[in-house]
């Protein structure tokens, strides 16, 4: 038998979310501990019975990474009336959760866990776990275009962090981002006069998405792939 365990780590650990999405059904009145709403002070441990609307919490899964190749046109929301929704391009066996999102007009590497301490290792932005992504838009670009990429610019009403980028060739770019806000990537280069025709994240942390893992396809690895501190 478990010790107790905070309630929202308990969920993690489960494989039914991250931590910060639990604590949203937890408020949302999503969750309940032996019959009752649950809180966020809850410990709980196997001999309790969780439901996450409406559904057993079974205890703690075997603790998964998936490497996943993301193509153009599916959503990393989990919304099972979506027939786009990632939820349909996966057959893993186990609950999994996209570690971050990639939007639905891009493409990439894509990791999935059932881990919720690792996805919150790899999120938070007091970690600054890099990502890399290559970028194509619709124009000319020069060394003036990465300088002022790299230096910050404002993406609805925050300054995005100094981040790394270089030219690829006369259209396309090499960024190296610490932070994830919205379509960030888009909305920088709308900013400097560009559209982006094409957006395909090759890296997270120390992980390059692998030649050989075909679009739609995803494998196992493991955490130490990623080399985090």
């Amino acid at each position: 038998m478990t010790q107790p365990t905070r309630l929202a780590k308990y969920l993690g650990h489960a494989g039914i979310c991250s931590r910060r999405q639990a604590s949203r059904l937890i408020d949302s009145g999503d969750v309940t501990v032996n019959g009752r709403p649950a809180n966020h002070i809850d410990h709980v441990s196997e001999q309790d019975c969780i439901m996450v609307m409406g559904k057993p919490v079974l205890g703690p899964a075997k603790k998964v990474l998936y490497a996943y190749h993301k193509p153009v046109g599916v959503d990393c929301k989990l919304n099972p009336d979506d027939p786009t929704s990632l939820i349909h391009h996966l057959s893993t066996g186990t609950r999994t959760y996209p570690i971050g999102r990639l939007d639905k007009d891009s493409r990439g590497l894509l990791l999935l866990t059932n881990d919720g301490e690792l996805c919150q290792r790899l999120i938070h932005p007091d970690h600054h776990v890099e990502k890399e992504y290559w970028v194509t838009v619709d124009g000319s670009l020069d060394d003036k275009f990465c300088q002022k990429m790299a230096s910050g610019i404002v993406v609805d009403g925050q300054l995005t962090l100094p981040c790394k980028v270089s030219l690829l060739s006369d259209t396309q770019f090499k960024i190296v981002l610490k932070q994830g806000l919205n379509r960030q990537i888009r909305k920088m280069a709308k900013y400097c006069g560009y559209r982006v025709v094409d957006l395909h994240r090759v890296r997270i942390a120390s992980f390059n998405l692998p030649n050989t893992l075909l679009e739609s396809h995803y494998h196992l690895i493991t955490p130490a792939a990623l080399k985090l501190d």
